[in-house]
C-alpha cells in the first residue's frame, strides 16, 4: 500500500502487462473502465445479476463489478476490447478466442443484440461458454 491509501498492482489486460495505483475499495469493472478507459465492459446492477460486466479472469468467466480489483493483482484479464481487436505487438498471451467477429455476426444475423448495453456482457459470456 503507497502512503496515498492506493495499491499498486500489475495485471495482464488483453494480452499487456499494466500497472495501476488502487483505492481498496475500487471495483475491477471501475478499474477496466476508468483507469484502464475499456468502456466495453458496462457496469448495469452492480450485484452481478445482469452479467453486463462479464469478463474473462484467469480463463474464467467473472462478474468485474463483484471483485476488488486488487484482487486482480498478478493475474490475466480479457474484456471485449481485447477480444475484438487484432493483438498487440507486446501481447504476453494468447487471444482466448479469435472468432469473436464470427461470434458477433451470429448474434446479429439471429437479432439477439438488443439495445447494445449488454451485448459485451453476453458475448464474453458466450466466449467463456465456446472456450470451455
Amino acid at each position: 500500500m503507497s502512503g496515498t491509501g492506493t495499491h499498486q498492482l500489475s495485471i495482464s489486460i488483453n494480452g499487456r502487462h499494466e500497472n495501476f495505483d488502487v483505492e481498496p475499495r475500487s471495483t475491477l469493472a471501475e478499474l477496466l473502465r476508468e483507469q484502464a478507459g475499456l468502456t466495453g465492459t458496462k457496469i448495469g446492477c452492480e450485484q452481478g445479476s445482469c452479467g453486463a460486466c462479464t469478463i474473462l479472469f484467469d480463463g474464467e468467466q467473472v462478474r468485474s463489478c463483484l471483485m476488488f480489483a486488487v484482487q486482480a493483482a498478478d493475474s490475466e484479464v480479457w474484456t471485449i476490447e481485447g477480444l475484438a481487436s487484432p493483438p498487440p505487438e507486446n501481447q504476453t498471451s494468447p487471444t482466448p478466442l479469435a472468432g469473436l467477429p464470427e461470434l458477433a455476426e451470429a448474434f446479429k444475423r439471429n437479432h439477439a443484440l438488443q439495445c447494445g448495453f449488454c451485448t459485451p456482457g453476453q458475448l464474453m459470456t458466450a466466449t467463456a461458454l465456446l472456450s470451455s
